[in-house]
């Protein structure tokens, strides 16, 4: 059983989402405002996941969200309202882990919180994407036992996408993979706008583990094919 956030200023919205969320298991805590929402994160209740909308009085979902990964890297979904890319853009690069478009289908929404909740569970778990302790590539190691980067023996803060996309591009050194082969890993969905949304995180990757992120050592790109992890 995981313990969930849900935070909405709409009342119904909160309610309804708890009771499916109630339904598989799940412990949820309520928040209607922003503000609300990070000062429970704050607070120390271990929070498995949180859910955010964007629209909402006192501190919106965008500013939450940043105010949260000042202080956590616990996974966050955005609610977003239709056709608003802009608001997916920026969630992203504050550092939401995936977005859901109002007005949603619940199923739908039950099935993204299993899968984020899953893949952070059980990170690194997959056989043939494993190494045992860690893995060194010049001044970066990754501690894949504490899901932790360091460069120059200084731990980097990555959010656990990040670290989901750093450890996959790891697993095999000089592979290329593609925005879509990445997409399908982390977020087990239809690759949909993989190459926008997976760039935006290489690139905010790349701001925490490169010297010099315009020149990038460790993550390359191949144009047209995808990524690549050079030791």
């Amino acid at each position: 059983m995981s313990t969930i956030l849900i935070c909405d200023d709409d009342r119904d919205i909160v309610n309804a989402v708890s009771i499916y969320l109630k339904g598989e298991g799940h412990e949820v805590i309520k928040a209607y405002d922003g503000k609300e929402a990070v000062d429970i994160v704050k607070s120390g209740p271990d929070i498995s996941l949180v859910v955010l909308d964007v629209m909402m009085p006192v501190m919106d979902g965008l500013n939450a969200c940043s105010a949260i990964r000042d202080i956590s890297n616990v996974p966050i979904i955005l609610l977003t309202a239709k056709g608003e890319d802009v608001d997916k853009i920026l969630g992203l690069n504050i550092g939401a882990d995936d977005y859901i478009t109002k007005p949603f289908n619940p199923v739908e929404l039950m099935a993204r919180v299993n899968s984020v909740l899953r893949r952070y569970t059980l990170l690194g778990g997959e056989a043939k994407n494993s190494f045992e302790q860690g893995m060194r590539a010049g001044d970066i190691y990754i501690d894949d036992k504490e899901k932790k980067v360091t460069v120059n023996g200084v731990e980097v803060f990555l959010t656990p996408t990040e670290y989901k996309i750093v450890r996959i591009l790891t697993s095999i050194p000089g592979k290329v993979f593609s925005p879509k082969e990445i997409y399908k890993q982390i977020w087990l969905d239809n690759p949909y706008g993989a190459e926008s949304t997976i760039a935006v995180h290489i690139r905010h990757i790349r701001e925490k583990i490169e010297a010099d992120p315009a020149n990038p050592r460790y993550i390359k790109v191949v144009w047209g094919q995808g990524y690549r992890f050079e030791p």
